[in-house]
């Protein structure tokens, strides 16, 4: 045993090492939500026993040794005790898990078994941050605003989809990868800007989804979409202490305090993604990088290089023509031609914008920009009556208030 460096220290490790646990329980026995089960028996074992005992040499090992006695004692007290407790002797480590830590890291098999195509995206979700993540039922529930019934309900269909599937990285996983990489990719929007409730921002869904994103670019340094993800991941998230005023009202880009932006964590965002565009044909999340450190590298919002963010825009919704695309693009239109022209663009997309809140925002706030203040604070105020964010709702209606009666 070794000394640990505190319940802080020891948190981090167990999350850090609880995908990679339940990886190597699943690709040896299966039996995914049992072997789940089995992992965070191990890993509240670990929890009351560190701290006091110290940190084992080789904790990894240590998690999997503990999880896989969990499992087959588990696996003998089902129905056919007989039959299993076969099945379970024969599953039984050949060799005892004291020595060097596996050298096969699950995680990018983990993900793509929660990821698997046959669970819808909200269930892909659930299942990554209750498996990959190591939150809790309560604390996803608590991220997503749901009862923590209805989130156990959720991940437990999830499980069983996947039950019996081969554990592993499967042959077509360039095909699945964008899977996981939106999977990834909605965690993280879902918590650097809430959907909904009384906080802007879940910051422990961003980081969950920052930490996963870099375990995949480690485990794939030359996927240039996984290293775009994560440039754009960071590159937002750099603005975070900025986003918020000191009642936690919303602060938007333009009127933030560029001092406050995380410059360092800027700049590794800018070289991953700088690396990534040099090293062959570019994809959507390394356009969506790129825009973000044009943003990210400008010394004030007068100075942003619209012109080039434009560009930028062009290209990607030639790859993703979605709406939420070309709603930024209008945004970026406006910037460069005027608000009408950014209106018009507007205009084309009408039937295809959705009930969301966001297209009245843009509409607001390019007609405010246009000087047509009464059609500005209709648009602010049926974007508010949309949305289910607190903090978005005072902002919008502030916008509208401050336009007159």
């Amino acid at each position: 045993m070794r000394d640990t460096t505190g319940t802080t220290g020891i948190e981090d490790l167990l999350r850090r090492h609880a995908p990679q646990v339940l990886g190597a329980l699943v690709r040896r026995y299966g039996h995914f939500d049992t072997a789940e089960d089995a992992v965070q028996e191990a890993l509240l074992a670990a929890a009351r026993q560190w701290p006091e005992r110290g940190v084992p040499e080789n904790p990894r090992g240590w998690l999997i040794r503990v999880a896989s006695r969990r499992l087959t004692d588990a696996l003998r007290g089902e129905e056919a005790r007989r039959v299993r407790e076969e099945k379970a002797a024969a599953l039984e480590p050949r060799e005892p898990y004291t020595a060097e830590p596996p050298r096969e890291d699950d995680t990018l098999s983990l993900l793509f078994l929660c990821c698997h195509p046959e669970l819808t995206p909200t269930a892909q979700i659930a299942l990554t941050l209750r498996a990959v993540g190591g939150l809790t039922t309560a604390e996803i529930a608590r991220a997503y605003l749901v009862p923590e019934a209805t989130m156990a309900q959720r991940i437990s269909r999830a499980k069983a989809k996947v039950r019996g599937v081969r554990f592993g990285r499967p042959d077509n996983w360039a095909e699945r990868l964008p899977a996981v990489l939106h999977t990834l990719y909605l965690i993280f929007n879902e918590g650097y800007t809430a959907t909904s409730g009384p906080s802007l921002t879940r910051r422990e869904l961003a980081g969950e989804a920052i930490r996963l994103t870099r375990a995949v670019h480690q485990l794939l340094p030359e996927a240039g979409e996984v290293a775009g993800l994560l440039a754009l991941m960071l590159l937002t998230d750099a603005r975070r202490a900025a986003r918020t005023g000191p009642h936690g009202e919303l602060v938007p880009l333009d009127e933030q305090d560029r001092d406050r932006w995380d410059r360092a964590v800027i700049e590794e965002g800018v070289v991953l993604v700088t690396r990534a565009l040099s090293q062959g044909p570019a994809g959507p999340y390394q356009l969506r990088a790129a825009i973000a450190a044009v943003h990210d590298e400008a010394p004030s919002a007068r100075a942003t290089d619209w012109h080039e963010i434009l560009g930028l825009y062009e290209v990607l919704v030639r790859l993703v023509p979605g709406p939420v695309e070309r709603l930024n693009r209008a945004v970026a239109v406006a910037m460069v031609d005027g608000p009408h022209a950014g209106l018009a663009e507007l205009e084309l997309l009408a039937d295809e914008l959705g009930e969301g809140h966001r297209p009245d925002a843009v509409r607001g706030h390019l007609l405010e920009r246009a000087g047509e203040f009464t059609a500005a604070r209709a648009a602010y105020e049926s974007a508010a009556a949309r949305t289910l964010s607190l903090p978005e709702q005072r902002y919008l209606r502030a916008r509208a208030a401050r336009l007159g009666p």
